[in-house]
C-alpha cells in the first residue's frame, strides 16, 4: 500500500474568514494507518538527537506528542496566555491585523538542550518565529522546524531562514 497524506488533507473554503482555504487535518487524525504513517514519515525527516519536542498550540500538539515519544525526547506545549499554570517566558508577535502573545513554562528547555519545533503548518512563519525566540530566550537549540504542510506562497520560510525546515507536503 502506497500512502499520501494528501488523500487525508481536506479543503475547506472561506474558514475561518472569506477568501481563506484551509487545510483540515482532522481527516487524517482520525484515520489509525494515517496517523502511523505521517507519524513515520514525519520521524524520516528529523535527526535523531532530540532532547525536546516543541508543539505549537493547538494542532502542533497532535504529532508533536507522537514525535516526542519516538524520539524519547520530552515534550513542550506552547500556548496563549493565561493557559499555563506556571511561570512563564511570553513573545508577542505581529499578525496581519494586531498582535498575538506565545507562552512557555520557563523550566520547560533546559540551556543547550537540542528542540525540534513541530506545527501542523508553517503560513507566514511568525508563529513560528516567536517559537523559535522563545526556545533561545531558554537556552535551546532549534535543531530544525517540522511540518506536515508549507504553504510556500505565503512565504515562512523567509522569517526562518537560519534554521532547518521540514514538511511533509508543499502548496
Amino acid at each position: 500500500m502506497h500512502f499520501n497524506i494528501e488523500n487525508y488533507i481536506r479543503d475547506i473554503k472561506d474558514f475561518p474568514k472569506q477568501g481563506i482555504i484551509f487545510k483540515d487535518i482532522t481527516p487524517l487524525l482520525s484515520d489509525a494507518d494515517a496517523l502511523k504513517e505521517t507519524t513515520k514519515s514525519l520521524l524520516e525527516l528529523v535527526p535523531e538527537d532530540i532532547d525536546k519536542v516543541v508543539g505549537i498550540e493547538a494542532r502542533g500538539f497532535f504529532f508533536g506528542t507522537l514525535l516526542a515519544e519516538h524520539l524519547n525526547a520530552g515534550f513542550v506545549p506552547i500556548r496563549k496566555p493565561g493557559k499555563l499554570p506556571y511561570q512563564t517566558y511570553q513573545e508577542t508577535y505581529d499578525l496581519e491585523y494586531g498582535t498575538d502573545t506565545l507562552t512557555m513554562h520557563i523550566d520547560a528547555i533546559k540551556p543547550g538542550e537540542r528542540v525540534l519545533i513541530h506545527d501542523d503548518v508553517l503560513a507566514t512563519g511568525g508563529t513560528a518565529a516567536a517559537v523559535v525566540k522563545l526556545i533561545e530566550k531558554a537556552g535551546g537549540q532549534v535543531v530544525m522546524l517540522n511540518f506536515l504542510i508549507e504553504l510556500s506562497f505565503l512565504k515562512g520560510r523567509d522569517k526562518l531562514k537560519n534554521y532547518p525546515i521540514s514538511s511533509l507536503l508543499t502548496y
